[in-house]
């Protein structure tokens, strides 16, 4: 059996890859940490740590087989003005956490989420090499933090695997929401609010429900073929425009088309839809859910 630690616990997407691995045998989380006093879900064994500190970080176990890390800030134009914790809590996390591994001389890989936004967008299939823009702090934080896993493992060794995610949805526990695209939404749908899109909502994305990311997760930090290497995270292509409707159809509500906000239309990044074909062939063709299907059953 594999051991793991998950470093942002409660994080939306480490939440549910925890109830994943409980719910399987091949893998035990042996260590829990963030900077919360508790687990959103009081799941053990967890400990607090400030990331920013090398004192705190030197507190985490590395004694293991894979490290999750998930401990970042998300945005798009607040990162703009709130730059210092998005490199503080991006970049300079993930630093003190290579840093540790390489004072503890760990040999775990270190499991990495990245994301569509270090794309330009393109009409076509992106694969991995396909060509970089980057139009918020955000993207620039997470391709650095891609190139210091490169780095460091060119020189120091480290293991490390990367998952470029474009839209997840869903969730395997109730209070855990991503707020992402297509939450909101659901949320708008439900409430008997119209859709609101910018534009015509012709900008397509690769959607994966949260089951099928947590299982590729899994795989991958099992798997030892992914390692040292960046992978797209594959699923479904849809416009936002097509997913609109189908909430809006569902739950009887309009969809309203507005221009665009300067500052949004400025770091819009176009469609970004993912060739897969890379991790498949690690892998396997592992997606199961359907965004039809989650939109029926919510």
């Amino acid at each position: 059996m594999k051991t793991a630690i998950i470093i942002g616990a409660n994080s939306y997407i480490a939440r549910n890859l925890i109830h994943f691995i409980n719910q399987n045998e091949e893998m035990k989380i042996i260590g829990l940490y963030d900077f919360s006093d508790k687990q959103i879900d009081d799941e053990i064994p967890y400990s607090k740590i400030n990331i920013k500190s090398k004192d705190s970080v030197s507190l985490i176990n590395m004694n293991c087989d894979i490290i999750y890390m998930f401990i970042g800030k998300t945005g798009s134009a607040n990162g703009f003005t709130d730059y210092e914790t998005f490199i503080d809590i991006n970049e300079l996390a993930l630093l003190n956490v290579i840093s540790e591994y390489i004072n503890q001389k760990s040999k775990a890989k270190i499991v990495f989420p990245s994301t569509r936004l270090i794309y330009k967008g393109q009409d076509f299939p992106l694969t991995e090499g396909a060509e970089k823009e980057f139009k918020t702090i955000y993207a620039l934080n997470k391709f650095a933090c891609e190139n210091y896993l490169r780095q460091y493992h060119e020189i120091y060794g480290i293991n490390y695997c990367i998952l470029r995610i474009c839209v997840p949805y869903g969730t395997m526990i109730e209070s855990a929401s991503s707020y992402g695209t297509a939450e909101f939404m659901l949320n708008k749908a439900i409430n008997g609010e119209d859709i609101v899109l910018y534009g015509d909502g012709h900008q397509r994305r690769t959607l994966i429900n949260m089951k099928d990311l947590c299982n590729i997760f899994y795989l991958a930090g099992l798997s030892e073929n992914c390692i040292n290497d960046v992978f797209n995270v594959g699923g479904e292509d849809y416009s936002l425009k097509e997913m609109a409707e189908l909430l809006a159809k569902k739950y009887k509500v309009k969809i309203s088309f507005i221009d665009w906000p300067e500052i949004a239309k400025k770091i819009e990044s176009g469609s970004t839809i993912f060739n897969d074909e890379k991790l498949k062939n690690k892998l396997g063709n592992v997606i199961k859910y359907s965004f039809s299907e989650w939109v029926k059953e919510n």
